[in-house]
């Protein structure tokens, strides 16, 4: 298991990357260009310049998250080949400086939706929460919620507000596809693409939903061990895998997490994995908790035991923390919680391993 850490680049990351070198473990960032409009070819000299910054510390940069799907490709638009087109070529650049997996998602309009960007809990400390009630009104009610609730002056991944002033035109779009529509174009993208990521040795590492469940009448594709097993159906591949976020499927009580990385780990179909606990405060409502196992309502041993069990040797990082010790992060991803999550998960990586020897 390769530990890395999130990092948005020297514009929009407060942590510099000095930071990240010195948590205990961490031998990647997990970076991306993120002033590259959607669907648009990433430029080599940008990608270039984005490594060594990252090399420069003594950090290794193999793992992009994300290169974003464009809306024409998920809804089978008029420009879907044109975006396709550009998406390989970006496989190909990225392929060029040394990167090994692309974590994406197919999510329609939003990446991931939370009620509470800064929720309080007990102990003084701020995470991320989601209330089902709270989404039962419209997305746009939903959006201007998100957005005005602490995220601090930063944009948040798939909420960019440029490109959601066209949301209204976005639910429209998508509305007539239902999940078999947003399947459909899921294959064609997946097909059109595998053969170069075969060639230039790039795995691809879908993202599941989140939450993993329909939202504003918008379908989902990624929830559970059946879509799982569908998406992988499209393209049987080592290259064609998948992001196993423990939070993401965790957040729906019916996945049993430990029995899908053992399943989908074991046929070698899990290049990353982002490891995070979830604390449920209802059946559908949670909120984001420290990782130890005691703090959620996920086993973390369990967890690691899975990854161990499945011969698990990809990338990996302690996903989302909390604001703590005073720090005030970009929602999610503030250091302090998410080093401590790191030096947690890398422990019981640690003594699993070695019990087992």
């Amino acid at each position: 298991m390769k530990f890395g850490m999130r990092w948005f680049g020297a514009q929009d990351d407060p942590i510099p990357l000095e930071y990240i070198r010195q948590v205990p473990n961490v031998t990647h960032v997990i970076g991306a260009l993120f002033d590259v409009p959607v669907g648009e070819v990433w430029p080599m000299d940008k990608i270039i310049a984005l490594r060594d910054q990252i090399e420069g510390v003594g950090l290794k940069f193999e793992l992009v998250e994300s290169v974003n799907i464009h809306d024409d490709i998920k809804i089978g638009g008029p420009k879907r080949d044109w975006a396709i087109d550009n998406y390989i070529a970006t496989i190909k650049n990225l392929s060029a400086v040394g990167i090994k997996v692309i974590c994406y998602n197919f999510m329609p309009v939003f990446d991931w939706v939370r009620t509470q960007l800064r929720h309080r809990l007990p102990d003084g400390s701020y995470t991320m929460a989601y209330q089902d009630a709270l989404v039962q009104g419209t997305a746009q009610e939903t959006m201007e919620r998100m957005n005005a609730n602490n995220t601090g002056g930063h944009k948040l991944p798939g909420w960019e507000p440029e490109r959601l002033v066209h949301l209204q035109e976005l639910l429209e779009a998508y509305a007539p596809l239902g999940a078999e529509g947003l399947a459909e174009n899921f294959k064609y993208f997946i097909q059109a693409i595998m053969p170069t990521c075969e060639q230039y040795d790039v795995k691809m590492a879908m993202h599941p939903d989140d939450p993993p469940k329909a939202l504003f009448g918008l379908p989902r594709i990624a929830t559970d061990a059946q879509d799982l097993r569908r998406i992988e159906s499209f393209y049987d591949s080592p290259y064609n895998g998948f992001t196993l976020c423990t939070g993401s499927l965790g957040e729906n009580r019916a996945n049993d997490v430990p029995a899908l990385i053992r399943e989908f780990a074991g046929r070698d179909k899990v290049p990353f994995a982002q490891i995070r606990n979830i604390k449920f405060t209802s059946d559908v409502d949670f909120h984001e908790s420290a990782h130890p196992s005691a703090y959620g309502s996920l086993d973390m041993y369990e967890i690691m035991l899975a990854f161990y069990q499945a011969g698990f040797d990809g990338y990996a990082r302690s996903d989302h923390g909390r604001d703590i010790w005073g720090e005030r992060g970009r929602p999610g991803y503030g250091l302090y919680d998410r080093a401590l999550g790191t030096s947690y998960l890398s422990g019981l990586w640690e003594a699993i391993t070695k019990a087992n020897r």
